[in-house]
């Protein structure tokens, strides 16, 4: 009896063995599954995840791209307008310049005449030295102060009074021209030149190199009514 039961219980033993075994088996294949399961879902979501990347990369990639085209292209036109900006400027200068509402200087001549107590200088003298100057490539001349443009008035109004962009001038009378000093006054003496023969009548004239001379811009107004 005693051994009966002893072997009952090292049989109840076995099979105890045998179902914590089996128990064991069962967990472990169940945790390995689970961590596979975990595994796979983690790469397919790294993968997802790295084709979002990769897709908001390119993305990015290609906004930068327009940017910087977008930028040169801003640029060049900055560039452009400011080449632009820098010619008409230019342009205008010149063409204030011609006008003669700008002040500006160079080289050039200073020419004086004194009236005789007999003759004075008149309004057509004046004219024809500003001639001989424009002749000899004069670049601005004035006369006693007032800038002579091609809209200048120079003209007598009785008793030998002389007006000048319709100011009056008086004796002595000091043109100033800016250009090429040797031409300007060669063109003025010598055989054929007016001042020459003013000298030669008896008038005082005085003549002078200069390397800066400074021109006053002209004063008025420049307007048109009539041209369209």
């Amino acid at each position: 009896m005693k051994k009966g039961k002893i072997t009952v219980t090292i049989t109840i033993a076995i099979a105890c063995f045998v179902l914590a075994m089996v128990m064991c088996m069962q967990f472990k294949i169940v945790k390995q599954t689970d961590i596979t399961s975990i595994e796979t879902m983690r790469e397919e979501e790294l993968r997802s995840e790295l084709a979002n990347w990769k897709q908001l990369y390119k993305e990015a990639e290609e906004q930068y791209k327009e940017k910087v085209a977008k930028l040169s292209e801003y640029r060049e036109k900055q560039q452009s307008t400011e080449e632009s900006s820098k010619l008409v400027e230019k342009e205008l200068a010149q063409t204030n310049m011609y006008l003669g509402k700008t002040d500006v200087e160079g080289p050039g001549i200073t020419i004086t005449l004194k009236d005789m107590d007999e003759d004075a200088i008149s309004a057509e003298d004046l004219l024809i030295i500003v001639d001989y100057l424009k002749l000899a490539g004069a670049e601005a001349i004035s006369i006693n102060g007032e800038r002579i443009i091609n809209m200048s008035d120079i003209v007598d109004i009785g008793n030998l009074i002389i007006f000048v962009n319709q100011q009056r001038i008086l004796a002595p009378y000091k043109i100033m021209a800016i250009g090429d000093p040797t031409k300007l006054e060669s063109t003025l003496l010598g055989n054929g030149g007016y001042l020459e023969e003013l000298k030669n009548i008896g008038f005082d004239i005085n003549i002078e190199r200069e390397n800066k001379i400074n021109i006053k811009k002209y004063s008025k107004d420049i307007g048109y009514k009539y041209i369209q």
